[in-house]
């Protein structure tokens, strides 16, 4: 079947599983460029017209779930707002400008391209190489926003366990279950406008990851891993819900990432320290360690 025009399926509240690889399936990407790819996919995300469900980071390529919004739902006053996240202070806004911005930052093409040009950009900065670093075009499914949403999320946050790297899916912090239990979602990046019956009141991902892990320990038949059995067996005899000791246990990127880790109260006064020599303009908010009482920290 020939290629479908990304204009012919282009629609409001559309959902799309979106996908792009490394040129030559080369393995390129390690830990600070993947941060740096989700840094960027979150920062752009913050302007563009669009809700990201999951994604997961991996060393030759990258998955999103999206939804690209209407940007004529959005008043002029929200329009303005985002240009300012875009551009700060570099650039003055002019209402000119806002039936170009609507339509661009609705566009799924447009934010694809920001985000591999972006990061292709500095990956090459950084590395001292020149020429493509992805292997042409992103490639993206139309997806129902029900049952095929949740599975294909499922079926993202399952690449680390599948690829043999770790042996439960939050366990890998550059996915989206991986980033609702280690951060607990920080910022609200990922949208939890889930499909019914994985919406928990709470406004928590407990109903979501019984799903996963139970998609997860079944054998697909290609030789791929699943989910250890015992793993399972231990999960459902916890009804798969983590409790405190677990959300420390998956969140000890805390213990490593951080800049510095105590009470709110010694995080602040460390920080003010610190603070001169640093050169952002954006100060920095310590954050609640999730499972901990009185843990803060700063991240990296």
């Amino acid at each position: 079947m020939p290629r479908i025009p990304r204009s012919a399926i282009k629609a409001p509240g559309q959902c799309y599983h979106v996908y792009s690889r490394i040129a030559g399936q080369q393995f390129l990407l390690g830990d600070l460029e993947k941060q740096y790819l989700l840094d960027r996919t979150r920062e752009l995300s913050s302007f563009f017209f669009v809700k990201v469900f999951g994604f997961c980071i991996m060393s030759n390529h990258f998955h999103m779930i999206l939804e690209m919004q209407d940007g004529d739902s959005f008043s002029d006053d929200e329009i303005r707002l985002r240009f300012q996240r875009c551009y700060g202070h570099r650039k003055a806004f002019s209402e000119e400008l806002t039936p170009m911005l609507r339509k661009r930052w609705s566009n799924l093409s447009e934010f694809m391209k920001q985000v591999k040009k972006g990061f292709s950009d500095w990956y090459n900065k950084q590395h001292a190489r020149t020429g493509a670093l992805w292997s042409g075009r992103f490639e993206s499914v139309v997806l129902e926003r029900d049952e095929a949403l949740i599975n294909c999320m499922a079926y993202v946050d399952l690449n680390a366990v599948r690829a043999n790297l770790v042996d439960r899916p939050e366990s890998y912090r550059f996915c989206g279950l991986g980033h609702h239990i280690q951060s607990g979602n920080r910022g609200g990046f990922l949208s939890l406008e889930l499909p019914e019956p994985y919406v928990d009141a709470t406004g928590t991902v407990d109903l979501y990851r019984r799903f996963v892990y139970e998609a997860g320990g079944l054998e697909r038949g290609d030789g791929k891993r699943a989910i250890p059995a015992a793993i399972l067996q231990e999960e459902a005899g916890g009804a798969y819900r983590l409790n405190r000791a677990g959300l420390l246990r998956h969140r000890c990127t805390y213990f490593t990432q951080s800049i510095v880790l105590g009470s709110q109260l010694f995080v602040r006064e460390f920080y003010g320290r610190i603070r001169p020599a640093l050169s952002t303009r954006r100060d920095a908010v310590p954050r609640r360690v999730s499972g901990a009482k009185s843990l803060y920290s700063l991240v990296r």
